[in-house]
């Protein structure tokens, strides 16, 4: 593969994860760029404006249907009046009447309907009239809850035994708000992130009362709050059947799986993991991306996200033996997503856009992580040949699968280090052949070393006994008779000695 001195690379600069507004703020791009509350006010704005030109345009229909109604009604009537003799010549108008009449009664009543859907009374909380309805013991979405969901109630509960009467009416509202939310079946993901978000400033605006401006412990509460609510309202509000993210999450999972070719080289990641403990913060990375999917609540999905980013700083950190800095962090986040395929990536994401709390998206490195999550996505379904620095004829045949990036070994750039190192998988296999291999060497040389001990025990006892077999030749054994002698016949002063005294009897 040629190499090139040009390459426009993966960076992005820090002031475009600012809000479009310049608030200061982390923009989103399902927002537009725009932070959530500059995005809530541009969507209250020109929801408004929809809903006047809505009004102006039912306002319109109506007085034309009107008139028209009216119009046919004299013309119907002055034939009637001028030829009252002869109403077998008009037998034809009296069906056409009637049909004339019932399609403007029809249009009359679809006018009206129009005018209710965007009349604020339309909108607004059940009247009191309603309440023994609005009595039912719970929602039913929490009437099948799960024991996770049963737990995170009943924590909910125990936290707010600490703070009294204010926890008291904090759980009243919630749940009041839960029944309200489980009657609301056909509105969008929109409107319903709309009830939720503005759920959420409510709250926070009179917990500020209480607190008395500390916003810690608002925090705290708010954070109880949202896991509380989300964990509820979660089967219903996640991915919804009124929004496409179910077709979203198809497109990013088959995408990603067609960059599969795609090596840590071509996205210039700074990070080595051939180090060990890279190659642990990587996996560590993955799982986290991957874990996300399996939370429930959108705080503790952003934390997953957090972690994943953490671990990608710290093996950049091991790498370059300095921090990381931002232009470093993106490239290597793409290259986890890239590697990891997050199940229903598009479906979290909208996730926590619409329901997460939106203090935590705005500021922080909760904000921060997440805004590059965002733009690792936007990079990966717009990702081409210059950004990988490749020519547009390699970037299609790896595209279409023609030639691999892998099987380049020739030009020393993708070798099987290479290789190894831009897929932990791939790495550790590696790993584990190397100790198979040497585990078969080994293996070998024990099982020689068996069989020749193995053919020296057998060998052994012949060896043996040829050896005694020569020493008996060589020195042949006699057997000599021996007589019982005395054991002093051998002393040659035994003639010097006096003879043995003798026994004496003595008489008493």
């Amino acid at each position: 593969m040629s190499q090139r001195t040009e390459r426009r690379g993966i960076h992005v600069d820090q002031s475009d994860l600012l809000c479009k507004k310049g608030c200061g703020y982390y923009g989103n791009a399902a927002w537009q760029g725009l932070c959530s509350k500059c995005w809530r006010e541009e969507y209250h704005r020109v929801r408004q404006k929809q809903i006047q030109d809505d009004w102006a345009l039912a306002e319109k229909l109506q007085r034309e249907e009107e008139a028209a109604y009216a119009s046919s009604q004299g013309v119907q009537a002055h034939p009637q009046s001028s030829t009252p003799q002869q109403p077998q010549s008009h037998t034809p108008l009296g069906p056409f009447s009637k049909f004339e009449e019932k399609k403007t009664n029809e249009k009359t009543r679809k006018v009206t309907t129009v005018k209710k859907f965007f009349s604020p009374s339309s909108r607004t909380a059940p009247k009191k009239a309603e309440s023994p309805e609005s009595k039912t013991p719970s929602p039913s979405v929490s009437r099948h809850a799960s024991f996770d969901t049963d737990q995170v109630s009943k924590d909910f509960v125990d936290f707010l035994k600490n703070l009294q009467k204010p926890g008291r009416e904090i759980h009243k509202q919630c749940r009041v708000f839960l029944m309200n939310m489980s009657s609301k079946k056909d509105i969008n993901a929109d409107e319903l992130s709309e009830c939720v978000q503005d759920f959420y400033q409510g709250m926070a605006d009179r917990l500020m009362g209480h607190f008395k401006g500390s916003s810690e412990s608002v925090e705290q509460v708010m954070d109880q709050v949202e896991k509380y609510i989300m964990s509820r309202l979660y089967k219903s509000v996640f991915c919804p059947e009124t929004t496409d993210d179910e077709k979203k999450d198809l497109a990013t999972q088959n995408r990603i799986r067609a960059l599969h070719w795609v090596t840590i080289q071509m996205l210039c990641v700074s990070m080595d993991e051939e180090i060990p403990e890279v190659s642990e913060n990587v996996v560590k990375a993955i799982t986290d991306i991957i874990e996300m999917d399996s939370k429930r609540v959108p705080r503790d999905k952003l934390a997953c996200v957090t972690r994943c980013s953490k671990h990608i700083f710290s093996a950049i950190r091991i790498t370059k033996k300095e921090p990381a800095s931002a232009d470093d962090f993106l490239p290597a986040l793409i290259y986890i997503v890239l590697k990891a395929n997050p199940p229903r990536l598009q479906s979290n994401i909208q996730y926590i856009t619409r329901f997460c709390n939106p203090s935590r998206l705005m500021t922080g490195e909760d904000g921060y992580f997440f805004t590059n999550l965002c733009c690792a996505a936007a990079f990966i379904e717009k990702l081409d040949a210059q950004s990988l620095n490749l020519s547009p004829e390699e970037f299609e045949r790896y595209m279409s699968g023609q030639a691999s990036p892998r099987a380049q070994t020739s030009g020393g750039d993708w070798g099987p280090a290479a290789v190894t190192a831009s897929n932990p998988v791939l790495a550790q296999m590696h790993h584990n052949l190397e100790l198979l291999t040497e585990l078969s060497s080994r293996q070998e040389r024990l099982m020689e070393a068996a069989q020749s001990l193995h053919a020296d025990l057998l060998s052994w006892p012949a060896a043996v006994e040829q050896e005694v077999q020569g020493v008996l030749e060589k020195f042949p054994l006699e057997i000599k008779s021996c007589t019982v002698a005395a054991i002093d016949d051998g002393d040659v002063d035994n003639d010097n000695l006096p003879p043995p005294l003798t026994p004496q009897v003595f008489a008493g």
